[in-house]
């Protein structure tokens, strides 16, 4: 146990040893007794379900069999009723109660595909809400088909990283168009204030994704470079220029420029308090172009997006949104007006079966792995972890100083704290081809983690050229693999 009473062994040092066999029949029976209680929680929540929706039922049963309350009452009454019964013997509050009975009638009615997929466990119920929330705007004729190709979606990947794909199916298969939907939803955008505890409030925004996206990557820019500032020491020549003299001689010395210290606060710190300054005095205050916004080096950055966007789109054929990498979907004229004002583009080429990106049309090789590796990987490839591939490491996955070759297919985005995870405990990784990685656990377990499908990629046409190949450039820019 550590000083400050912290039990973990070996966090921060070098590889751990490997334990014993004690440690490991433990750590299985631990796992085990996880995998049965999550069975048991699966079936209760199933179970659960039902019993709600048969509330819900039951409710609306009574009220057809007539009631003497005004007309357009009844029904809402009778619900009221049900849910308040449920509500005091679950000790929660009735409208949570009523919420519950409503959103388990819409499984089990609306979405039976999806709850016998739920039952069966080929997907989780996190999965169930997300594709009831990204189809509340199917009409009813359609749902059927939403399903089953939610269904595919959700059996990819977990809840977290399918919500993306959810809400673009929906948007395809709406009656109206992403973009007339997004200028509806522009409109009510706004700030707004909720007062808190301690002085505290909380400042919230309404805003287009890009416009969204784009803040706070600008936010966290800054932030990593008000961290770095604040960080890096500042050599002056006041000791040397007093010459070899005694410490007496030394303690007269005094230093006009400011040692900077460590900046203790958190990302999430720096990014609510740059979020002020900005707002209120046009430039963070550790920049030296404060009151303005542009002549100081924290003044002058500028967000990143990266948007995903098809040629008929951008030509004006379609309206079918594009995609703000790392973020959500976008509508077709902010992708143009974005695209018209781009001092730069890449060229992605998908294979139109498995839609994996598989080439950039760039001669530059380094950048062309590292933008390919990019777009393919989307965030870190940890199975679960959605931290986006800007904010991640370039890993070998066979060590380079191990004879690991710099190639695509030794190369994945990890996230520090996976990075190190892989390079100081007994995890280990290997990819078995396309972009697709398995983990295997201290206890032999198998967790995959296949290639992120893209919301938006190009489809070739018929006649169309297929991708440029690499080992075409000139000598002197040909990949080095």
């Amino acid at each position: 146990m550590t000083a400050n009473g912290d039990r973990r062994v070996g966090r921060h040092g070098s590889r751990r040893d490997a334990p014993d066999a004690g440690s490991f029949a433990t750590y299985s029976t631990v796992l085990d007794r996880v995998v049965d209680a999550d069975k048991l929680l699966h079936d209760a929540q199933i179970t659960m379900t039902r019993a709600l929706a048969d509330a819900g039922r039951a409710a609306l049963e009574r009220t057809l069999a007539g009631d003497s309350r005004p007309r357009g009452m009844g029904s809402d009454m009778e619900m009221r009723s049900v849910a308040a019964e449920i509500a005091g013997v679950r000790r929660t509050h009735d409208r949570r109660a009523q919420t519950e009975i409503d959103h388990a009638l819409t499984i089990v009615d609306d979405y039976p595909a999806v709850f016998a997929a739920w039952e069966h466990q080929r997907i989780t119920r996190e999965h169930v809400d997300a594709v009831v929330r990204a189809g509340c705007a199917i009409e009813p004729d359609l749902r059927a088909d939403y399903e089953q190709a939610a269904i595919t979606i959700c059996e990819r990947d977990i809840a977290s990283r399918v919500r993306e794909p959810l809400r673009n199916l929906a948007a395809h298969m709406g009656s109206a168009t992403f973009t007339e939907r997004h200028r509806a939803a522009a409109a009510k955008r706004g700030v707004w204030v909720m007062h808190g505890n301690d002085g505290m409030s909380e400042l919230s925004a309404t805003v287009p994704t890009v416009v969204a996206a784009g803040i706070h990557d600008r936010l966290t820019a800054m932030a990593q470079s008000v961290k770095d500032a604040r960080c890096t020491p500042i050599v002056t020549d006041a000791v040397s220029d007093a010459g070899a003299g005694s410490d007496a001689d030394l303690r007269g010395v005094t230093n006009d420029r400011e040692v900077p210290t460590a900046d203790v606060r958190t990302m999430d710190q720096l990014r609510a308090d740059i979020l002020g300054d900005l707002l209120l005095g046009g430039a963070p205050v550790v920049d030296p172009s404060v009151g303005s916004d542009g002549a100081g080096p924290l003044g002058a950055i500028r967000a990143h997006v990266q948007v995903a966007v098809t040629a008929d789109t951008l030509r004006g054929v379609d309206e079918a949104p594009a995609e703000a990498v790392g973020a959500a979907l976008i509508d077709a004229d902010t992708a143009r007006h974005l695209a018209g004002r781009a001092k730069v583009w890449s060229r992605l080429f998908i294979d139109p079966v498995t839609r994996t990106p598989v080439e950039v049309d760039t001669y530059r090789p380094t950048t062309a792995m590292s933008r390919l590796l990019r777009a393919r990987d989307q965030h870190c490839r940890f199975p679960g972890c959605r931290r986006p591939a800007v904010r991640c490491e370039l890993d070998h996955t066979i060590d380079h100083a191990l004879g690991g070759h710099t190639h695509i297919f030794n190369l994945a985005h990890l996230c520090q704290r996976h990075h190190s995870m892989k390079q100081f405990t007994a995890w280990k990784v290997r990819q078995v081809g396309g972009g697709v990685i398995e983990w295997t656990s201290p206890l032999g377990r198998i967790y995959r983690e296949d290639v992120p499908v893209p919301t938006v990629c190009f489809v070739p046409e018929a006649s169309a050229a297929p991708p440029p190949d690499p080992t075409d450039a000139p000598p002197d820019e040909q990949p080095p693999f």
